[in-house]
């Protein structure tokens, strides 16, 4: 995958972790378009050809904010067509997230507002530093969330508590968001990024394609019915037995050694 993008910084802090940093700190790394195409083509290319990469953190860059949104002063003057055309971008880009094979964790640095608590919500997970603040605004200004919100949103809050964050498109805080599911686990300040970096190296250590199938059984099982989740669990469970990673698992345990998996 490309490794240079104009409002992207992309790194590897451990082996087989990716890190993602919105990079407009200027603009409270708020998404205009070329951002909307950079976090696409990023997610995009990791579908098609991850490589070595087996897990993702994304952040945001410097220690104010994670991601405001929608920049509105390039919105400003906007033609309906023009708004449209942006959006679909951003439609395409949330889905790329949600559809990345391997678990992709927020590290939630500071605020996490309207389209930024989207694509945080995209996430496998989230994990924010204390004092960060979160809301779904869309509602302030005319529009409603379309990148996810009012679907992803209730799925991790309960639909009475989405309903209330998202009509009133008031803020809340990072520990109520803890307390409401939302949010994993909450970091003192400067350690967010370490803290999703601990439980990536966690997850990047584990048998790749285990993983993959595990988070492909929650994400496609949840809206299923029990027995037909049950189902769908077993024929993901089958794709990872007649793999070399099963075997070494198994010979390591009894080994009483580290296994090394290779993600076949």
């Amino acid at each position: 995958m490309r490794e240079t993008y104009e409002t992207l910084a992309l790194d590897r802090p451990a082996e087989h972790v990716l890190k993602v940093t919105l990079n407009r700190p200027d603009a409270a790394n708020a998404f205009n378009t070329q951002m909307g195409r950079d976090v696409l083509a990023a997610f995009e290319s990791l579908i098609a050809d991850p490589g070595a990469v087996r897990s993702v953190i994304v952040t945001g860059a410097g220690d104010r904010a994670f991601c405001a949104g929608g920049d509105l002063k390039e919105r400003n003057g906007m033609t309906d067509a023009q708004w449209g055309a942006q959006h679909l971008i951003f439609e395409r880009m949330i889905r790329a997230v949600i559809d990345c094979p391997f678990p992709v964790i927020a590290a939630v640095n500071g605020a996490a507002f309207a389209g930024g608590l989207e694509i945080a919500l995209g996430c496998d997970f989230i994990y924010a530093v204390r004092g960060a603040r979160f809301a779904l605004t869309e509602v302030t200004l005319g529009i409603m969330p379309g990148a996810g919100g009012t679907q992803m949103l209730p799925r991790a809050v309960g639909e009475r508590r989405a309903k209330e964050i998202i009509l009133t498109g008031r803020p809340f805080t990072a520990e109520e968001a803890l307390e409401w599911g939302m949010v994993n686990r909450l970091c003192e300040p400067g350690k967010v990024v370490e803290e999703a970096l601990a439980a990536a190296k966690t997850i990047a250590a584990n048998a790749p394609i285990s993983v993959r199938q595990a988070k492909h059984s929650i994400h496609h099982g949840l809206p299923m019915s029990l027995r037909d989740g049950m189902l769908f669990e077993i024929e993901a469970y089958n794709r990872t037995v007649p793999t070399e990673d099963r075997r070494e698992g198994i010979k390591a345990f009894n080994e009483k050694r580290k296994p090394v998996f290779k993600g076949r």
